[in-house]
């Protein structure tokens, strides 16, 4: 049994979160679904969406929420991690506008349905603002928003001069910064687990604490099929939603790199520092490094904030000792403090974990028929 991770978001749930029981019995069911974050949920309430007489089953080697989903840093947002110009090079200039929109789209619809199943997931869209703190990242923050402008996407990033941007966030040393309005903040532990509690109230079956041990494709004479110690899950479609730990199953160890990333959180700050600092739309924010990090406001006013910086580890190895490095916990406690000379108090969290990092580095849904 994996234990539930010890991240500031876990602690804001509304009460100790007890496990579903495990698959004990071998099932026939319309669509099987391995992975209980974000992407298997999410596709449970669209095929419910579509077909609410659908029969599915979620199976999770944990509880709901384990992984990356219950651990990130909040951002709900509409930026893609592959420039336009590798997007039209690889797939054609007219793909690129669609994925624009349909990234802007998803932003709002998460904010509809955790509106609509009411899920009290800390949903703000505030947008993000991404800091240049020198000359250099100014210049490189405004070429993304020249581009965005030639190719017809002006109103998705927007130019701050430092002191419109400071207007925003009252931060030393900026440069300017750009923002974009397809960003919301989330609780992310509170969001994933409330969709799991509304999916099980509208009929999907949710098994935790349960490892799959394989997943087999169909053959001419039986349906696809996963399979775990306590039973078989026979299916028309099994969806592998298994992010990080997808290299854990059979012939899938190189599927994905295991990147670790960590974060920190501050105590509850007082008023008197939002007054003077800002974010009072509840932005989410970075700046233009190229060592990725990322913050956000949270609802009882800390900051929850993270960065890359722990190493892979050979062979695709994850474990949780990997959500723990105090090396890399300084680090961002000196970039936080940096960014906010004035922050007081001290951090009260700390935590991490693995997230999948495709090794060709772009997104994709495969299907295999």
């Amino acid at each position: 049994m994996l234990t539930p991770p010890r991240s500031m978001w876990w602690e804001t749930l509304d009460g100790p979160v007890t496990p579903r029981p495990a698959l004990s019995e071998n099932l026939d069911v319309d669509v099987a679904i391995v992975g209980g974050g974000f992407t298997g949920l999410w596709t449970a309430r669209e095929l419910l969406e579509r077909d609410p007489a659908l029969r599915i089953v979620v199976v999770e080697q944990s509880v709901c929420g384990f992984g990356a989903s219950g651990r990130n840093g909040g951002w709900a947002s509409a930026l893609f991690p592959v420039s336009d110009w590798t997007l039209a090079k690889r797939f054609g200039e007219e793909t690129v506008a669609p994925l624009h929109h349909a990234l802007n789209r998803a932003v709002a619809t998460l904010g509809e349905a955790v509106r609509n199943d009411g899920i009290d997931g800390h949903f703000r869209q505030g947008g993000t603002l991404t800091f240049a703190r020198s000359q250099i990242q100014a210049e490189r923050l405004q070429h993304q928003v020249s581009k965005n402008s030639e190719r017809g996407f002006g109103d998705e990033l927007a130019w701050l001069s430092s002191d419109e941007a400071r207007q925003r966030a009252d931060l030393p040393g900026l440069f300017g910064a750009t923002f974009a309005p397809h960003c919301a903040r989330i609780n992310p532990a509170r969001v994933v687990r409330g969709l799991a509690d509304r999916l099980v109230e509208r009929g999907v079956d949710i098994y935790e604490n349960t490892t799959v041990a394989a997943i087999e494709a169909a053959t001419p004479t039986r349906r696809a099929r996963i399979i775990s110690r306590g039973g078989t899950v026979s299916a028309n479609y099994v969806v592998r939603a298994t992010e990080a730990f997808s290299v854990k199953l059979p012939g899938l160890r190189r599927s994905v790199a295991p990147i670790y990333s960590l974060m920190i959180a501050t105590e509850p700050l007082p008023s008197s520092f939002w007054d003077a600092t800002g974010f009072r739309e509840y932005e989410t924010f970075a700046d233009d490094r190229h060592m990725i990090i990322y913050g956000q406001r949270t609802d009882d006013n800390r900051i929850a904030f993270g960065g890359r910086g722990a190493p892979y580890h050979f062979g695709s190895s994850i474990k949780p000792g990997y959500d723990y490095d105090d090396k890399v916990f300084q680090l961002l406690e000196g970039t936080l403090r940096d960014l906010f000379p004035n922050l007081p108090g001290e951090i009260s969290h700390r935590w991490g974990g693995p997230l999948a990092m495709p090794r060709d580095m772009m997104p994709s849904v495969n299907v295999d028929h």
